[in-house]
């Protein structure tokens, strides 16, 4: 067992697809399907389910990756104990309200404990107010959704924004359209019995998802709602659909049946200005790398 091993293990357990998971680490296919055989030899155990398409974790898995979430920060912190400089001064993080529930306590967490010099200030917004702020100068780097591909650039709404930024991806999310309790199984827009969908406001990329989704139904309207709770509020009064990854779904107590239909698999990206960054940029880079891997609920502990 190496620390490269413990890399793509939680790279497939991320994205549950070898593939996905060969482009995350630099990796053609082969290797990581060989590199984790060898894991599972070196441990006597079955990490992964095969069984279908998706590269889904065992029991034994799950508890591996407890493991595997340790070892890559403390990795990371081998490495950043030796080096001569020291991150300080302020840095600027901006994120969506879904990153910074479900994703960021752990690396905050970790990068406080690592760098209790640096500042670091966190403000939260839509993906396209965010990229502009980036861009502006107002913050230093931010985490945001970034459009799949084949979206039209008017559905964006910030597409120049991004093409004049760097974007490295850090998470996968699942982005979901919960449906009210009762509600049939849908395979398209076509076959909502709803009357709205609930969703943040314009800038969100999930929304412009949703609604580029939606199109096939000229009778589903948007409803603009502040918070992932007000949109479960509404999604239980039966007369509309929600807009939410999967990630925060997990961590709300949703008393209905959680019946959903998955709209896309989305890249959440950290945005950043070429060649203007603060030196506490690397670091914070570093630490997300380090806990990307690590599954929400356990991110909440």
């Amino acid at each position: 067992m190496d620390l490269s091993s413990i890399d793509i293990f939680l790279a497939v357990a991320r994205d549950r697809s070898v593939t996905k998971a060969a482009k995350a680490v630099g990796r053609v296919p082969s290797n990581v399907t060989t590199r984790i055989q060898q894991l599972e030899d070196d441990l006597g155990a079955l990490l992964f389910s095969r069984d279908s398409k998706k590269m889904t974790l065992t029991k034994e898995g799950e508890t591996f990756l407890v493991y595997a979430n340790r070892l890559a920060a403390l990795a990371l912190e081998a490495r950043q104990a030796v080096r001569p400089l020291r991150p300080s001064g302020t840095l600027r993080v901006g994120a969506m309200e879904s990153t910074a529930a479900s994703r960021l306590p752990a690396a905050l967490s970790q990068f406080n404990h690592m760098w209790p010099d640096v500042s670091l200030q966190l403000s939260l917004g839509a993906s396209r107010e965010l990229a502009r702020d980036v861009l502006l100068g107002t913050l230093d780097c931010a985490l945001i959704a970034s459009p799949p591909k084949g979206m039209r650039d008017e559905d964006i709404g910030f597409d120049a924004e991004l093409r004049q930024l760097t974007a490295e991806p850090i998470f996968v999310e699942e982005l979901l359209l919960v449906l009210p309790s009762g509600h049939p199984t849908i395979r398209s827009a076509a076959d909502l019995q709803v009357t709205s969908i609930a969703a943040l406001e314009p800038g969100c990329t999930y929304r412009r998802i949703a609604e580029g989704w939606a199109r096939k139904s000229s009778a589903v309207q948007t409803s603009e709602l502040g918070s992932y709770h007000a949109i479960l509020a509404s999604v239980a009064t039966g007369k509309c659909a929600g807009v939410m990854p999967k990630s925060v779904l997990d961590l709300m107590h949703w008393p209905g049946a959680s019946l959903t239909h998955q709209l896309a698999v989305v890249d959440t990206v950290l945005l950043s200005r070429k060649n203007d960054r603060p030196n506490a940029f690397d670091a914070f880079q570093e630490v997300l790398a380090a806990t990307k891997g690590r599954d929400a609920r356990l991110i909440t502990n």
